[in-house]
């Protein structure tokens, strides 16, 4: 309950749901629609007719580029792909340091690395133009960094960027050495754009907090990784697909999801804290998915059609669908990427929606400080003697 005392803590939900605690410009959910946006466009809509370095520099920017404007924004971040020699060379260890862990992992320490190599200062200290110079940076250089590490926990040599392929033709090109086909392309880019941004979750959130002490833009985006490492946020497109794989055949869905469903098991790639109708990115990629066709797909279907009916039965009055982790999955198995890189995938697309989302919290100088309610035993009690 909320007091009128001035400077008093305020009772919240858990986890802040339904909190609003800034303003924002860039986007938005609307759960109860089915609905999110970029600015003033339909994330979906963008996703099926521009490319991501439109979409990247509508965040940064605030407008979508014409046709010049596209050229030279491409060209623009296409020259900060390559990485500066010490990171270079830094990298072999790191990937060893992370073998067990994976790329994500790597990814935390390379970045901190690669911003002090760079001269990254703290945002409270450096005005804007300088603030989207290093987010432009970061942003270009994630992909880099994840696919190189990868590949040498694989054992095989980095892949060095090209300037002449787009953001997702060349991520798949340093991910496995070969020009990828234009529909894996486009069906990644596609996947990446839709992945950009989406509310103030868990990571975005992580980033504008410590956004908000001033620090610099690496120690932003590494809190941010941390956060979306976690498999209730962005470490699920993998493990969905497990799922897949655990089930095997269509016999075996309904006693499968029966036993786990009464377990009080989570179902992963099923619901999502903000949709209570089916979301869009999922709807978006299944039809990506459709669009390869196959066993996998057919199958992956049948078990969302089941999957959703057994939860309607079960949990009645609960509106459970498929997530974009569920499809998500599917679409980045059929172009080929290891289940290993879904996760770092995602991150390589959202580390623009995060730097987007530093660069406007970055214009507030507030520090966000919220309180906690104590629990444990009444205070002051004696010291004991020893």
């Amino acid at each position: 309950m909320p007091t009128t005392e001035r400077n008093a803590p305020i009772d919240v939900p858990r986890g802040l749901k339904g909190v609003v605690v800034t303003d924002t410009a860039l986007g938005d959910v609307r759960g109860l629609e089915g609905f999110y946006h970029y600015r003033q466009y339909s994330a979906v809509e963008l996703a099926e007719t521009r490319t991501f370095e439109d979409v990247w520099h509508l965040m940064f920017h605030g407008t979508l580029p014409d046709a010049a404007g596209r050229a030279a924004f491409t060209a623009r971040t296409a020259e900060l792909r390559r990485l500066p020699g010490d990171v270079r060379d830094a990298l072999p260890a790191i990937a060893r340091s992370c073998a067990l862990a994976g790329p994500l992992a790597g990814l935390r320490t390379a970045l901190s690395l690669a911003g002090a190599s760079a001269g990254f200062r703290p945002l409270y200290d450096i005005d804007a133009d300088r603030r989207r110079a290093d987010a432009l940076a970061a942003s270009a250089l994630v992909p880099t960094l994840l696919t190189a590490l990868h590949r040498l926990g694989q054992g095989l040599a980095p892949v060095e960027p090209r300037a002449d392929l787009p953001y997702a033709a060349n991520y798949l090109y340093m991910l496995t050495g070969q020009e990828p086909e234009p529909a894996r392309a486009r069906a990644i880019e596609r996947y990446l754009i839709s992945t950009i941004d989406h509310g103030f979750n868990a990571s975005t959130f992580t980033a504008r907090v410590i956004t908000s002490t001033g620090a610099d833009l690496a120690a932003c985006l590494v809190g941010a990784i941390g956060a979306l490492s976690g498999p209730l946020h962005g470490g699920a497109p993998s493990r969905a697909l497990d799922t897949l794989d655990a089930i095997g055949t269509p016999e075996r869905i309904d006693p499968w999801i029966r036993e786990r469903v009464l377990a009080g098991d989570r179902i992963m790639g099923f619901g999502h804290p903000v949709y209570r109708t089916e979301d869009p990115r999922s709807r978006m990629l299944k039809e990506i998915a459709r669009g390869f066709g196959g066993p996998l797909v057919d199958f992956a279907v049948q078990v969302e059609e089941r999957v959703e009916a057994i939860l309607a039965e079960l949990k009645p009055g609960r509106e459970l669908h498929t997530n974009v982790e569920f499809y998500a999955g599917v679409v980045m198995e059929l172009c080929g990427l290891p289940r290993e890189m879904f996760t770092p995938t995602f991150a390589s697309a959202r580390v623009v929606g995060w730097c987007a989302n530093i660069l406007e919290q970055a214009e507030d100088s507030k520090i966000i400080r919220p309180a906690a309610r104590y629990t444990g035993p009444p205070p002051p009690q004696p010291v004991p003697a020893i």
